[in-house]
This record gives C-alpha cells, sequence and structure tokens, in this order.
C-alpha cells in the first residue's frame, strides 16, 4: 500500500480511517469488534495509523461519533449522596448500583457505559467535573445525587453541555408514571384535566412527577404535594424554592385532608402512610400509584381488599403495574444517541411515555406473558404499563424518542425511522432474550427428560442445576456405580436425581420385545442383538422415550451426532403428518440468534425434503416464540446461475408457500443476501421485506456441516448447540461433545422440555376430536 504522511508503507489513510469506522453510516452506532492479530491490524489500531482518525477530529469534531466509540457510550455519575434507601453512603459504596445501572444500559439497549463515581458533593466541583469528562461519551446519566442539588447540578449540565444529561430519579420515574397515568385515566373513564391529584413526596423523584403530569394536562391548581410535614401550602415559610413552586391555597393540612375526594394518589415517599379510611375517601374508581420501595404507602393486598375499583400500580415486580424506571432510560437514551441529540426535552419525555401507553394498549404477545407466569395480558386494571422483558418495547420507544428529537429540533442526525425501528427490533429483539424465556416456560410444565450419558461430568452437573431449577426432572442412564463415582468426583448431589441402569432394570425384557417390533419391518432382529442394543444407555433412553416412560432425551455429551442418530431414527416414530426427520443447530450470537437446518439427517434431500424441512426448522422457531424468517440456500442468488442445484432450491421455495403462503421464506439465495440487508437490497424479486433470515435451510448435508463447523472453529464469541431433531413423535436433542458445555444442556433441556409439553397437548387434542367424530 502507499506510504501517506507519516503512515507505514503497509497501510493507508483509507485503511486506518476505515478501520476505526464505527459501522456503516445510519446503523446503530455500536462498537464493532475489531481486529488485531496481524502486524498491520495493530499498525492500524495505533501508531501510526491512529494519527488519521485523530486528524479527522481535529479538523471536525463530529467525526468523533464516526471514527471512536464515543457515539454508544454513556457515563452513569454519582457522589453518593442519595444512594437508593441507604442515603449518603458516598462514591465507593455507590459503586455496586451503578455497575448495575451499567448492565441495565447495555442488556435493554446494548449501550456501553462507563461508570463515574466522584470524590465530592460540592455542587460546583461535580459540575466541573462532569463538564470535564463529557467528550469521552455522548450521554450523561446522574444517578443518586440528593435533593436540591441534584436540580442545580442538572439545569447548568443540560445548559452547558451539547449532550443528552439525564437525571433518572427524577425524569425516569415522571415518564414511566406518565404512561401508568395515560392508561388509568382511560381505564378510569375520566379526563386528564379533571383530575384532582395529590402527590406525597417533596423531593426529586416527587416533584418531576408533578411537573410531568402537568405537563400530561393535569391542572396545577389542582394538585397538591405532600411532604413530611404535611400539605405544602401558601402559608407555609419553610419551603425552598422547589417546593413553593407547588404551594396551592388550601384548608387542607394533612395528607388526609388533602385525599378526600381526589382522584389520583402518587406516592414517592415512605411506606404504609396511607390508610383504609384514607382510601376510601377518594373518588370512585381511585388512582393510586404507591411506588415506595419495598413497602408501598398502602400495601396492594390491603388496598384492593379496601375498595374493589381501586386502580392501582406499585415499584414491586411482585404485583401488577409496576412502575420501573428500566422500562424508561434505556430506550430514552438509544433514542438520543442514535440522533445524536444535543439534550433530552419534554418532547422527547412525552413521546416515550406515550409509546409506552399505547403499546400497553395493544395484544401482547404471548412469550411475553409467559415469561411473567401468566396465561396472557390484557389491557386494563392490571396492566397499564408494558413489562420490562417485552423485546418490543425497545424499538416502539427509542424510535418515538428519535423522532421527537428530529422534530423538535435537538438532532444532530436525521435517520429514516421506519428502517431503524426495524433494525433495532433485529439487533435488540426477542432473540436475545430466548433461553431466559425458553427456561422460565420450561419451569412450569417440567418434564421427564433423560440423559444416556448419565456419569459424564458435563450431565452429571446439568442435570443437577436443571432439577434444583425445577426446569425438568432428570433421569440418568447408565452403570449405576460409575454415576455415583464421577457424581462424587465433581460434588453432584444424587438425591434429587433418578438413576436407571439398564443391566438391573426390572422391565429389560419388555423394552427387547419393543425393540425387535419396532424393527420387525426391516428385518427380524436376533433376542441376542436386541439385548445388546438395549444395554446401550443410548438405544436403552430412546426406547423409554418411545414407549412413554420419558417425555425427551438430550444426548451427545460423548458421542458424536453420527453416533447417536442411528438408535434415535430406529426407535422413534415421526410426528403425525411428518415424512422425514431433520437436524436443527442453533447458533448464538451477539447479533441474536441463527438456525441452521439440516445438520444432522438428510445427505441429498429433494426439493420436496428441503420445503419440509424449512417448514419444521421454522414451527421450531415459533415455539420457542420467534417469527422465523427462512432463507433457501444455494451459491447463486435469485436465478444468477441456472443450474439444476439451484433450481431444485427455488422449487422448494415454491412448495414451502403452496403448503404455507404465511410463512416468510424466499431462495434460492447465497448467505450474504440472506444476512446482509443491503446485499439483499440488490434484488428486487426477494421476498424477505429488508429483514435478515433466521433460518438459514442449506441444500444439502454437505453445506451444513460446511457451514456449521466453520462457523464454530472461527467465530469464538458465538455458540453452536443441537442439533434438535425436528419430525419426529418426541422430543430428541443430540449435541456435539466437542462443542457443548453445561449451560448448553440445560438450555436444550429446558427446550425438550417445552417440546414434550406442546406434544402431550397436541395428542390430547388429537385423541378428543377423535371421540368428538366416534361419538
Amino acid at each position: 500500500m502507499e506510504q501517506n504522511g507519516g503512515m507505514s508503507r503497509l497501510t493507508s489513510k483509507q485503511d486506518a480511517l476505515a478501520y476505526h469506522a464505527q459501522g456503516r453510516p445510519g446503523k446503530i452506532e455500536v462498537v464493532p469488534t475489531k481486529p488485531t492479530v496481524t502486524q498491520i491490524d495493530l499498525s492500524l489500531a495505533y501508531s501510526p495509523g491512529v494519527a488519521e482518525p485523530c486528524r479527522e477530529i481535529a479538523a471536525d469534531p463530529a467525526k468523533a461519533f464516526e471514527y471512536t466509540a464515543r457515539g454508544n457510550l454513556v457515563a452513569v455519575i454519582t457522589d453518593g449522596s442519595a444512594v437508593l434507601g441507604l442515603g449518603n453512603i458516598g462514591p465507593l459504596a455507590a459503586k455496586p448500583v451503578m455497575e448495575g445501572k451499567g448492565v441495565l444500559f447495555k442488556r435493554f439497549a446494548d449501550i456501553d457505559v462507563f461508570d463515574i463515581e466522584l470524590g465530592t458533593q460540592d455542587t460546583e466541583e461535580v459540575i466541573a467535573a462532569i463538564k470535564a469528562i463529557s467528550p469521552t461519551v455522548a450521554g450523561i446519566n446522574l444517578e443518586d445525587i440528593s435533593a436540591p442539588r441534584c436540580f442545580e447540578i442538572e439545569r447548568r449540565l443540560a445548559e452547558e453541555l451539547d449532550i443528552p444529561v439525564f437525571h433518572d430519579d427524577q425524569h425516569g420515574t415522571a415518564m414511566i408514571t406518565g404512561a401508568a397515568l395515560i392508561n388509568a385515566v382511560m381505564v378510569a373513564e375520566k379526563s386528564m384535566e379533571d383530575l384532582l391529584v395529590v402527590v406525597n413526596g417533596a423531593g426529586a423523584a416527587a416533584i418531576a412527577c408533578a411537573n410531568f403530569v402537568i405537563s400530561l394536562g393535569v391542572r396545577r391548581e389542582q394538585l397538591v404535594m405532600c411532604d413530611s410535614k404535611g400539605v405544602i401550602h401558601t402559608g407555609r415559610t419553610d419551603l425552598n424554592e422547589y417546593k413553593a413552586a407547588f404551594a396551592v391555597e388550601t384548608d387542607a393540612r394533612t395528607l388526609a385532608d388533602a385525599m378526600v375526594g381526589s382522584d389520583v394518589f402518587i406516592g414517592v415517599s415512605v411506606g404504609d402512610v396511607v390508610t383504609p379510611d384514607m382510601l376510601l375517601t377518594m373518588s370512585e374508581n381511585p388512582i393510586v400509584f404507591a411506588m415506595a420501595n419495598p413497602d408501598p404507602e398502602i400495601a396492594y393486598e390491603l388496598a384492593m381488599a379496601t375498595r374493589s375499583d381501586v386502580i392501582m400500580a406499585t415499584g414491586r415486580s411482585d404485583h401488577p403495574n409496576q412502575v420501573n424506571n428500566v422500562l424508561g432510560f434505556p430506550f430514552l437514551f438509544r433514542g438520543a444517541l442514535d440522533v445524536r441529540a444535543t439534550g433530552i426535552n419534554t418532547e422527547m419525555l412525552h413521546a416515550a411515555s406515550r409509546a409506552l401507553a399505547e403499546l400497553a394498549r395493544e395484544a401482547v404477545p404471548s412469550s411475553v406473558a409467559r415469561a411473567y407466569g401468566k396465561g396472557s395480558l390484557v389491557f386494563g386494571r392490571e396492566y397499564l404499563i408494558p413489562k420490562p422483558l417485552d423485546s418490543r418495547v425497545l424499538p416502539r420507544a427509542a424510535t418515538a424518542v428519535a423522532r421527537a428529537a428530529m422534530e423538535s429540533g435537538v438532532a444532530r442526525k436525521q435517520i429514516d425511522l421506519d428502517s431503524y425501528e426495524r433494525e433495532v427490533a433485529e439487533r435488540l429483539g426477542p432473540e436475545r432474550d430466548i433461553m431466559r424465556r425458553v427456561v422460565s416456560r420450561a419451569r412450569r410444565n417440567p418434564g421427564r427428560i433423560v440423559y444416556p450419558e448419565g456419569s459424564h461430568a458435563k450431565t452429571l452437573l446439568a442435570a443437577q442445576a436443571v432439577a434444583r431449577e425445577g426446569i425438568a426432572r432428570p433421569v440418568l442412564v447408565g452403570d449405576r456405580a460409575e454415576i455415583e463415582k464421577s457424581a462424587e468426583e465433581v460434588g453432584v448431589d444424587l438425591s434429587a436425581l433418578e438413576i436407571v441402569d439398564p443391566s438391573s432394570f426390572p422391565r429389560l425384557e419388555e423394552y427387547e420385545a419393543k425393540l425387535i417390533q419396532l424393527r420387525a419391518h426391516r428385518r427380524q432382529l436376533p433376542p441376542e442383538l436386541a439385548r445388546e442394543r438395549v444395554l446401550d444407555p443410548v438405544w436403552f433412553s430412546a426406547l423409554m422415550v418411545a414407549i412413554g416412560d420419558a417425555d425427551g432425551m438430550v444426548a451427545g455429551a460423548t458421542r458424536n451426532v453420527r453416533k447417536t442418530m442411528p438408535p434415535i431414527m430406529k426407535v422413534i416414530p415421526k410426528r403425525p403428518g411428518a415424512s422425514i426427520a431433520a437436524g436443527v443447530s442453533m447458533l448464538i450470537t451477539n447479533q441474536g440468534l441463527l438456525f441452521l437446518a439440516d445438520t444432522a439427517v438428510n445427505i441429498e434431500p429433494t426439493s420436496e425434503d428441503l420445503a419440509e424441512i424449512a417448514a419444521l426448522a421454522a414451527d421450531l422457531v415459533r415455539r420457542i416464540g420467534i417469527e422465523p424468517v427462512v432463507a433457501m440456500l444455494s451459491f447463486s442468488s435469485f436465478g444468477g446461475s441456472q443450474h439444476p442445484r439451484s433450481d431444485a432450491v427455488r422449487r422448494a421455495v415454491e412448495i414451502a408457500r403452496e403448503e404455507d403462503p404465511a410463512l416468510i421464506i424466499d431462495g434460492e439465495m447465497r448467505v450474504d443476501a440472506a444476512l446482509d440487508p443491503v446485499v439483499q437490497a440488490r434484488y428486487e424479486e426477494c421476498r424477505l421485506g429488508g429483514r435478515k433470515a433466521n433460518v438459514l435451510v442449506f441444500p444439502n448435508l454437505e453445506a451444513a456441516n460446511i457451514g456449521f463447523n466453520l462457523v464454530r472453529m472461527l467465530t469464538a464469541e458465538s455458540t453452536m448447540i443441537g442439533p434438535m431433531m425436528v419430525g419426529l413423535d418426541k422430543p430428541v436433542i443430540a449435541m456435539q461433545p466437542h462443542s457443548a458445555g453445561v449451560e448448553d444442556i440445560i438450555h436444550l433441556t429446558a427446550m425438550a422440555s417445552i417440546e414434550a409439553h406442546d406434544n402431550k397437548k397436541r395428542d390430547a387434542a388429537l385423541e378428543a376430536a377423535a371421540g368428538q367424530r366416534g361419538g
């Protein structure tokens, strides 16, 4: 490469800038992993290559968003003066809370965080310190700073910096309270401007909530605020400027006085200050937001027992309508950062609140309800605001914030909002959460899952965790003495685990007869061979599942798939309506989930086989709560190369569409078109609609195994698990021993347990239908 000023002859200015660039224009500004493998990589990362982005930023400071990690960085800053309910515990003791906040930013919005604990509580020094570090980040989240200092600190920083400054204790609480109030008013069939509101508490959160509900339409003269001394009225002389702004002329002097005839109570104070008698004095369909933690201003059970018409929210997760700031700050900052907002204004807060309120009024995916142990979630008194784990919240709220920022003039970057919402949903959507939701669902109906490699350390550790967490009822198959010896070596308590030793199994002859019966259509199996096979833990475990002594099977801790498959395929029948079985492997990456099929069974599938593999894989993906987007892979894209192999893939797409017109599927296409919307956009005939595929169907087993193992060997940050068998009548999972860890076995057990429960429901429905026809 050409030499460029002080650059090495191995690198160029273009190489250096490309290396430091933070993704494509218009994409979410999340820092990609950068290679540091070769001398050239290192020369680009640091000297001399790093000089080029430095020069660009010196000439145009806005280039820092392009060539550094700044665009996705937020500083979470505290002085430790008002930490949770712990008070002024100082900066070092506050650090765990700030680190926890960083976890939430990353988990819910993929925002990187520097937590900064300041060793001063002097207002001017705090402001000066934050201003000094502001070039490092794209936003400031103030946390746990005491009132009234927090008001001045936030006001000054918002005026003097050109990045978002947000005090979550104030505005995060207010934003979620506002969303809940919008919907509560709708449920109560009242109007915002007619409400009589009582706010108990006069700290930062309470004052912010009061200001926010006024901005939503509550009339200031109809809002009464109380502090520890009672009602804040015009006759008091002990009020600071922030409380004085809420002083009203009234005869009410106590909280009890203020609540008479009120429509809304907003508590941001202390527990148990509202009595049943006070609640009874409120108007019809009273709205009570008792948000003190851990004890609300009135206990949820007591309030509901006192008045059946109360519409209630608390700050607790064990009651309906939790007002939780995690519903707000990650999504607010995501939208603000992605348009490079210069601040956070009322329009953006309103947009977030209204987006949350609107989302709660929509139908809730069953996967979200199941994650919270509910059969369903329906808008009403017990569901006013979305759940934090609802993957729809991020794209909906972040897009609303970004739109408001652009429309109100604080956005330095204009974006296509439709593309942005889809992009955020794809990158940070339900796939990130899938295993947590799978485990949660499995716990509700734990199946009896058998492990043929019962003495292996990974199996033992996983089975212990599965039993402890209630995910399934594990059964270890193998030599009892070996299992007990291995368990002692790895410290596993076997008291909650069932062990089945084939050599001493009392129904061994029954299993032998069953195996002979199952193989009779091929050839008569000699009894001695039947006995040999039944004593093999894999054959035995498959027979347990086929006979109904177990609900599912997880194998592969020691044997590879090719050795595990024959017993499974020869013993367990295909499910009703299926003509083939296939293996689906799951790839977990930091970009989401990918499902690869067929990675186990069909060597040279026909077009009909490929269509059925796609349908079976899509059904698996749906059952775990993800909408399948299927790409049928080939060496060409959309007729680019005419060949019988690519023609067969195109024919498979046609068959799949005929069988399931609602399925999002297209092909033939190369992998780059399947996974990169930019490449995909070159093909006008593509029906994936700009969405990245999450189900990749390979044209044959050769291609699937090459792709599977290539990814496994080269992608250290990804996890490949499976394959999970589809098309069989019972759930069976055959892992790869070299890649499956203890956590993988736990997750796959959960998936097997869920499928077993679904199969039981299917069989019961078929039996009931048959009974009705017979009757």
